[in-house]
């Protein structure tokens, strides 16, 4: 801005230098044809006192006071003066020269006097045959078009000055208004690289910079939530895989020291086959996360009866649920629900969901399967009336790792993974539930459309 004020002032100079020196310039032409013509008349008249008459215009000249008269004989030499000082016989005249070789007869020039002083000269040449007034000339000083042109200058300058220390102090405001709160943006992003994600930006304005460190607090608090969920997941993790191996361990060893007792070494091994089921659904629910947080997650899809894979899954789960002395009920439809998609994955899907029912539920309590089909999609439905889950919980309840119910064995994941099964087969997962009464889960997914008149 420096640079552009310096460069603009610069400008104005010179177009008010031009002004100035082009508004004297026209001032000198107008007294010199005011004077020639009078000249001229007096010439023409041819009155005996022409010569007294020509220096009496010239001594008597009106405006000596700001500027000097001169007539000039056709030897270059100023005859008479406005001030009744000849100059000296050196004396330049670089106007007269320029007017002696111009076609319009007039020459102009701004220089300086011996003396130093700036004036402008005019010379104009003068149609009479009379060699004693060949032309006639006006000196003009420069010094107060230069003062006055000095001080628009400077009040210019003023003005500049005024505008680039109203910049300075606007710029070095605003500067510090987003400097700042990014100077504690980067140092809370620093905090939160080092694992502290209670850090918080108090937005001090409304404007972009607010909306950053609002966005700054969201990504604080979700990755805080993650966090939380992560240790979370890590300890149930941990305490789901320290059951198993702790009982297959102890059992084991029991059925190590008795080989002769055959009905303690059969329960054993049954436990040990249980719990080892167990850590296999674990551990591929872990790895079907893992491909899915990666990317890698992969359907193999083809024309699959839902109905089918809905059926195999309730069945799985029905002597366990009898086991619980819970109820598990399903009206197995006669339709065909065909849709495209994973036949295992759905099963895995409808056994997540059941297996979730079947944990919750109260002792004695019951768990409905139910289904509803349309000419476009088709509905599966898991209710139960357990524990519930709180209105707080629900909105996360589909979220990795987490668990609304740390009191009930399980990873936390099986939901995420199923719900984006159901998500990659162009359905939907919705949970409705109500603390201390119910869960209902709602799958939804796309039929394969039959051509038309089928």
């Amino acid at each position: 801005m420096i640079v552009v004020l310096v460069l603009l002032d610069a400008a104005l100079y010179a177009v008010l230098r031009i002004y100035f020196y082009s508004s004297v310039e026209q001032t000198l032409r107008g007294e010199l044809n005011v004077i020639s013509t009078v000249l001229t008349r007096y010439y023409d008249s041819s009155s005996g006192s022409y010569n007294a008459e020509i220096r009496r215009t010239v001594e008597s000249f009106d405006r000596k006071n700001s500027m000097e008269l001169m007539m000039i004989n056709s030897d270059n030499e100023v005859i008479i003066t406005s001030s009744g000082f000849a100059p000296d016989s050196d004396y330049s005249m670089p106007d007269l020269i320029s007017a002696q070789l111009s076609e319009n007869g007039s020459g102009v020039y701004t220089g300086y006097q011996p003396n130093g002083e700036k004036v402008m000269a005019m010379s104009m040449l003068v149609d009479i045959a009379d060699d004693n007034y060949n032309a006639v000339r006006v000196v003009t000083s420069l010094s107060r078009v230069d003062m006055q042109l000095g001080m628009t200058m400077a009040f210019i300058a003023a003005i500049s000055c005024a505008v680039l220390l109203l910049m300075l102090m606007l710029g070095l405001y605003f500067i510090r208004s987003i400097v700042r709160p990014l100077r504690q943006i980067s140092a809370n992003a620093q905090k939160i690289a080092r694992g502290d994600f209670s850090v918080r930006i108090e937005p001090k304005t409304d404007d972009e910079l607010g909306e950053l460190c609002g966005v700054f607090n969201y990504m604080a608090e979700e990755l805080q939530n993650s966090e939380s969920i992560k240790n979370d997941f890590i300890s149930s993790v941990s305490h789901e895989l320290r059951t198993p191996l702790t009982a297959i361990k102890g059992w084991s060893e029991t059925v190590a020291q008795s080989l002769d007792d055959r009905d303690t070494a059969l329960k054993g091994m049954n436990i040990i086959s249980e719990e080892t089921g167990r850590l296999s659904d674990m551990v591929e629910e872990l790895l079907d996360f893992s491909k899915i947080q990666s990317g890698h997650f992969r359907l193999n899809k083809e024309n699959t009866d839902l109905f089918a894979e809905l059926t195999d899954a309730v069945i799985i789960y029905s002597e366990r649920a009898k086991k619980e002395n819970k109820t598990l009920t399903y009206d197995d439809p006669e339709q065909v629900a065909m849709i495209y998609g994973d036949r295992s994955r759905m099963r895995q899907v409808f056994i997540n969901i059941i297996d979730n029912a079947v944990k919750y539920s109260r002792e004695n309590g019951s768990i409905a399967v139910s289904t509803a089909i349309t000419a476009d999609e088709v509905t599966v439905t898991v209710e139960d009336n357990g524990c519930g889950i709180a209105a707080a919980d629900l909105p996360k309840i589909k979220s990795k790792f987490y668990k609304a119910n740390n009191t009930v064995r399980g990873s936390g994941i099986g939901l995420a993974v199923a719900d984006e099964i159901v998500t990659a087969h162009g359905g939907t997962l919705n949970v409705t539930s109500e603390q201390g009464k119910f869960t209902r889960v709602e799958i939804t997914l796309p039929l394969i459309k039959k051509p038309s008149g089928a």
